[in-house]
């Protein structure tokens, strides 16, 4: 089922993301320099002692200048939140030292003991694995996994009193499978479900705060980066949760600790303002490549939300910030783990098409067989019901050197299997 274009009704809400991360302006240097300056003091003092008090109790705060120490709240690192919240259209955000600290950290906030959730069935391993196993086992809380495109069976196994989160990809990983992020807003929000997207996969692409999602989550580590050089994770959503995460008595934030470093916050923050670039080169050159895979081999079973034989090519359409495209990755099913392993040997080794690495985002493209590595966590029923194949390769497509130049590697190594 594929849902109408969602209607935004603010001018704000209306902003592509690469507009409002432009009114969305950081703070200058602590000397009028145009880089915003980095905190890297861990604790923070108050003029006097009963604003200290009043600062724990949650009277004052960063709103008016007031810090206490940074695994809480520490500037330079808001500044980053700002940035990012600005990106998603959302009203904050919070950085955190990973993707998973950030997932982790929503759902142990959202989810009590002896709570209920329901997840799409095809996730990164990671994020399984912490559904399937750490949540039920050390926390009493059970999730339950559907095919997010099949909503009649999201809405069914959400127990209406108890299941507090839906929590899903924008586009899964690794098959590629698009959610109906407005559709499934609206059956959560019938029930009084928090939706939790990770848009990982595809920042600037699609917004799903503005199509209906409650709380969006990234790893930095990836797109945002754009280098494979860091590990870091953003929270996007409304105070009223962020607020409730970061409190300084009981908040997610606090007590479990996974803030980002203000260092690489600063770093990181010098990389947002491209990003929008950086994801046109990958979206464009995934989608040429996949055009001449099918070409090359019409037997080929390629997985690429572009294609328009893909069951939800409309729907991302639909839901897609103009000019984006449809992302930077692509799959390519060689049935076989083996035959997955040694086209990957050929790419890298023989002709230098790319790199077997189980990040994305990169300016080189990287390749995995996901089966055997990012998602090895899921045993072999899990990825049978995921639909991932034990010879499924995750192309995270680069965009270094000239189109000609990289199809040439590719066709070089494909001619040799």
């Amino acid at each position: 089922m594929e849902g109408k274009k969602f209607n935004c009704e603010t001018e704000s809400e209306k902003e592509v993301p690469a507009e409002a991360l432009a009114t969305a302006r950081h703070e200058l240097g602590e000397h009028n320099g145009i880089n915003m300056s980095i905190e890297a003091s861990n604790t923070f003092t108050f003029k006097d002692s009963e604003t200290m008090n009043r600062a724990f109790q949650g009277e004052v705060g960063p709103k008016t200048g007031i810090y206490i120490y940074s695994r809480h709240l520490n500037p330079t690192v808001q500044n980053l939140g700002r940035q990012i919240a600005a990106m998603e259209g959302t009203e904050t955000g919070y950085c955190t030292a990973s993707g998973m600290s950030a997932i982790s950290s929503v759902l142990l906030h959202l989810c009590n003991s002896g709570g209920h959730a329901v997840a799409a069935k095809t996730l990164y391993g990671g994020s399984h694995a912490l559904l399937t196993h750490f949540l039920q086992q050390k926390c009493n809380i059970t999730t339950t996994f559907v095919d997010i495109v099949d909503l009649e069976e999201v809405d069914n196994a959400m127990i209406e009193g108890k299941t507090s989160v839906l929590y899903f990809e924008s586009i899964s990983n690794p098959t590629l499978n698009v959610a109906n992020i407005p559709e499934l807003s609206k059956i959560a929000h019938a029930k009084g479900v928090k939706v939790v997207v990770d848009n990982t996969f595809t920042p600037m692409i699609l917004s799903p705060a503005k199509l209906g999602a409650d709380v969006v989550v990234h790893s930095i580590s990836k797109y945002m980066s754009g280098e494979a050089d860091i590990i870091a994770g953003a929270i996007c959503g409304p105070a009223e949760i962020v607020d409730q995460m970061r409190d300084p008595h009981q908040g997610p934030l606090m007590v479990l600790g996974p803030t980002m470093n203000p260092k690489l916050a600063f770093e990181i923050s010098g990389r947002i303002p491209h990003l929008s670039m950086r994801m046109k080169k990958h979206c464009k050159r995934a989608m040429k490549f996949v055009a001449k895979i099918k070409e090359l081999d019409p037997n080929l079973v390629v997985l690429y939300p572009g294609l328009e034989e893909h069951p939800q090519h409309s729907l991302l359409k639909s839901m897609s910030n103009k000019d984006y495209g449809f992302g930077g990755v692509f799959c390519v099913d060689m049935k076989t783990e083996e035959r997955a392993n040694r086209l990957m040997d050929k790419l890298q080794n023989n002709s230098k098409f790319g790199f077997m690495g189980v990040s994305l985002g990169y300016y080189e493209t990287l390749m995995t067989c996901s089966s055997s590595s990012t998602n090895s966590m899921l045993d072999d029923k899990e990825k049978e019901r995921a639909g991932i194949s034990p010879g499924l390769i995750r192309f995270s497509v680069g965009y270094v050197g000239t189109f000609e130049q990289k199809w040439s590697q590719f066709t070089k190594a494909y001619s040799e299997m």
